[in-house]
């Protein structure tokens, strides 16, 4: 029986809900305020469960997913502000997203493979979430757009710029970062930001013909072979500028009038 202080119960989180079936976790993000933000609550919660999935060895695929309207509809931009209110000098601000970097890091590392079941709006910060999944599913009326540069941001939540290079390729990430535009679900799909789309009433069962192979293959090649991908897509990064993400961020929004 789980103590009551378990991550994978629902009642200890505050902005996610959890559900555990034998080796399958699932995890909705979900926005109290409403506005479908992935805000400091929502990074803590998902922190603290991939910290324990290392003691659950037994878990073996995460599918992340929302209870909102929308998947995610980006970073909270007022708990930014708020952040650079207390604290002028950035370093409040940089601590939020020194998290959103850790959280990335950690869904690119963890044993479980992570399955990203998208609807709705999929934009700027919950794009950079899902990209870091190891499979994405997105309902075919899905919207997408990245509009860090039309906000007056750098692209900077998570360190997210190097995946979405390695999944889609340079020109393609270029080009919708530089001029912001919505995209469909079929872009997506063309661009490999998406394995795959189908109708929103069709998602779990979509998301059900990855999961119920997944947890029949030997555990120890899953990890291996999903350490082996993170590693190659890795090689092709020849500096990790994530580590810097948090300053870039936080000196673009300290400079701004």
């Amino acid at each position: 029986m789980m103590e009551p202080t378990d991550p994978l119960t629902r009642r200890v989180h505050k902005a996610v809900a959890v559900d555990i079936d034998g080796p399958v976790l699932r995890v909705a993000l979900d926005p109290a305020s409403g506005d479908d933000t992935l805000g400091t609550p929502a990074l803590d919660d998902l922190l603290t469960l991939l910290d324990y999935l290392h003691r659950r060895p037994d878990i073996r695929v995460l599918v992340l997913s929302s209870l909102g309207e929308n998947f995610c509809r980006g970073a909270d931009r007022d708990e930014y502000r708020a952040a650079l209110e207390a604290d002028p000098s950035g370093a409040s601000l940089r601590h939020i997203a020194d998290k959103a970097q850790r959280l990335c890091q950690a869904l690119e590392t963890a044993h479980v493979i992570t399955i990203a079941r998208l609807h709705g709006e999929v934009i700027g910060a919950g794009l950079a979430l899902a990209s870091y999944c190891d499979l994405r599913v997105a309902a075919d009326n899905s919207r997408f757009r990245m509009p860090e540069v039309g906000l007056g941001l750098p692209p900077a939540w998570g360190g997210a710029m190097g995946r979405l290079i390695a999944e889609a390729g340079a020109a393609s990430i270029r080009e919708l970062m530089l001029t912001c535009d919505r995209f469909d679900a079929t872009t997506a799909l063309r661009l490999g930001l998406v394995h795959k789309t189908a109708p929103v009433d069709e998602l779990d069962r979509a998301v059900d013909t990855w999961v119920r192979p997944l947890v029949r293959r030997r555990p120890e090649a899953l990890v291996l072979t999903k350490r082996m991908l993170t590693g190659y897509t890795r090689a092709d990064r020849l500096a990790d500028m994530s580590l810097i993400d948090a300053h870039l961020l936080a000196g673009a929004m300290v400079q701004r009038p």
